[in-house]
Order: C-alpha cells, then sequence, then structure tokens
C-alpha cells in the first residue's frame, strides 16, 4: 500500500469542502461588516458614560408603564430593559449638566415608587463619565490591536511566515465574527465582552498553533505526499484534542451564561461564539490559508548550518 494510500485511510478529507467553508465564512463576514457598519455596537455605559440605575420590585414589572413614568419625570432619554429576570429592571440614562449624580438614584426610585403599587428596591447605582468611557474604547481597541501584532510577529518566529498569515487571518476572522453577532442582536458590548473578545484571541490562537505545530512535524517527516493530504492528516491528528478541549470549554461558558446571571450574560455569550468560531477557524481559515498560498515542504525545513573545521594544530 503506497503511503498516500495510508494517508487517505479513515481519515476525514476536511481540505476537500474549503472552498465551502471559505464562501461560508465571507458571507459571515460581509453580514458582520454590514450590521456594524450600518447598525453599529450598542455600546454598554463602560464605553458611552452616562448613569445605570438597577432596581428590583416584587412582581413582573410593566416596561411601558416604566418607560412612561420616567419620561413624564423629564428622564426622556432612559432606557429601561429587563436585567436577568422580569421583576429586575435595568435603567440607563445618559450624563446631562442638569442632572445631580450624587442624588440621579434617588430621583429616579422616587418616580418609580409614586408611579408603581409594588415595593421598589434599590439595587445598585454606577455613573461612568462621558471622557472616561472614551478612554476605555480607545484604549480596548489599541489592546487589540497590540495583540494581534505580538501574535504575528510570534507565529513568524516559531512558524513561519505563511502561516503568520494564516493564524493571523483566523484570528480577525474570528474577532470580526463575533462583534459581528453583537452588532447584529444589539447586545449591550461592555468592558466585559471586550476581555471576552480578547480572551477568544488566545484561545483561538493556542488551537490554531496546535494545528500548524502538527503541520509542521508531518511536513518535515512524510514525503511524496501532496500539502491537501498533509493538511487532511494534521488536522484529523489533533481533531480528538481539539473537539475535547472545545467541548469542555463550553460546557463551563453554557453553565456561565444559564446559572452566573445577567451581569456576566454578555461576556459568557462572546466567549461561546468566539470558542465555536475559533475551533471552526483553525481548521479551515488557518489551514486553508496555506493551501491557497501554495505552502510546500522547503517552507518549514529547516536550514542546516556548515560546520567550521578548525585546521589549527
Amino acid at each position: 500500500m503506497s503511503q498516500t494510500q495510508t494517508l487517505n485511510t479513515s481519515m476525514i478529507n476536511f481540505m476537500s469542502k474549503r472552498k465551502l467553508a471559505l464562501a461560508f465564512s465571507m458571507l459571515l463576514i460581509l453580514i458582520s461588516i454590514g450590521s456594524i457598519a450600518t447598525k453599529g455596537l450598542n455600546l454598554g455605559i463602560d464605553f458611552t458614560g452616562g448613569y445605570l440605575i438597577e432596581v428590583g420590585y416584587k412582581t413582573d414589572v410593566n416596561l411601558d408603564e416604566v418607560r412612561a413614568s420616567l419620561v413624564a419625570a423629564d428622564f426622556t432619554d432612559a432606557q429601561v430593559q429587563n436585567f436577568g429576570s422580569t421583576k429586575d429592571i435595568i435603567v440607563r440614562i445618559a450624563p446631562r449638566a442638569d442632572i445631580n449624580k450624587a442624588t440621579i438614584g434617588d430621583n429616579v426610585l422616587d418616580v418609580l415608587r409614586t408611579t408603581s403599587e409594588q415595593e421598589v428596591s434599590m439595587r445598585r447605582v454606577e455613573f461612568v463619565g462621558p471622557q472616561v468611557g472614551d478612554e476605555l474604547r480607545d484604549d480596548g481597541g489599541i489592546a487589540l490591536l497590540v495583540a494581534l501584532g505580538g501574535i504575528l510577529i510570534y507565529i513568524s518566529l516559531r512558524f513561519q511566515f505563511k502561516s503568520a498569515v494564516g493564524a493571523i487571518l483566523a484570528l480577525i476572522h474570528d474577532v470580526i465574527i463575533t462583534v459581528g453577532i453583537f452588532s447584529l442582536l444589539q447586545i449591550d458590548f461592555d468592558l466585559s465582552v471586550l476581555a471576552a473578545i480578547l480572551a477568544v484571541i488566545g484561545y483561538s490562537l493556542n488551537d490554531t498553533v496546535v494545528v500548524l505545530d502538527r503541520i509542521r512535524e508531518t511536513f518535515r517527516n512524510i514525503r511524496k505526499t501532496s500539502p491537501e493530504d498533509i493538511l487532511n492528516l494534521s488536522i484529523n491528528q489533533t481533531l480528538t484534542r481539539t473537539m475535547v478541549t472545545s467541548l469542555t470549554t463550553l460546557l463551563v461558558l453554557t453553565a456561565l451564561f444559564f446559572l452566573g446571571g445577567e451581569i456576566i450574560h454578555g461576556f459568557a455569550l462572546a466567549l461561546i461564539i468566539g470558542v465555536i468560531i475559533g475551533t471552526y477557524s483553525s481548521i479551515y481559515i488557518a489551514s486553508a490559508t496555506l493551501l491557497l498560498m501554495k505552502i510546500h515542504k522547503q517552507d518549514f525545513l529547516v536550514v542546516a548550518k556548515e560546520e567550521v573545521v578548525d585546521d589549527a594544530p
């Protein structure tokens, strides 16, 4: 039996579907970019600045009545939504010159108490100035770019440039789609979500490095085999590890999403999306990019250094 036939035995041919996968990824990226350009992100108070007031009721609360009562009290820009349950609400109010941040929580609570027969209790009041929000947004974007730049250098030094390009494209793919889903669904995008996206970059990179490392070793050890077969073999050899890692991580994140409370809902959701997309991109983006860039055995060969013979007596 030939070496190529041995490679093709009991092996999933991932690369045969690479064109379909790339088309699917391009569609997701276009939808994500379109949503970000048209709808934007539903930035949380961490980035926009303003007041966040959490209030609890004894029974279910009617959000329309709450909004009407706040509008009547001259809080026309107030955003009201449930927080965790139908008995708890979050009120977001943009910063204004005529609002005293020391008493805003009590003022809102008084309005809600006078317009409801239920007992209303204050849970928390937070304030972020607009300048702080701008700094957080800018610094977060810089952190993301620095992380991608550092990764490009790391992969280039550890493997080679073609592998680095594939890894970076996979990371950009993961970030755009994750952020695009938040834009499309208009889920709050705050600092915890940004932290989750940075964690997604680390997770996806780790998964990609494992695959690239196996691809490099396989290219060095197997001869007279097409690059496509070598990529398929490498992915299949790391598939069990990839699936076990992804599934156990998703198990924890799913528990956080459903049981961790509303405060980390966005964080857990971003990681769930990132883990799924990151596992997919390690196979179909990073690896398929190597084929597009005409990867071959010579790219992974170590150049032997010539030994200097000392003829001195």
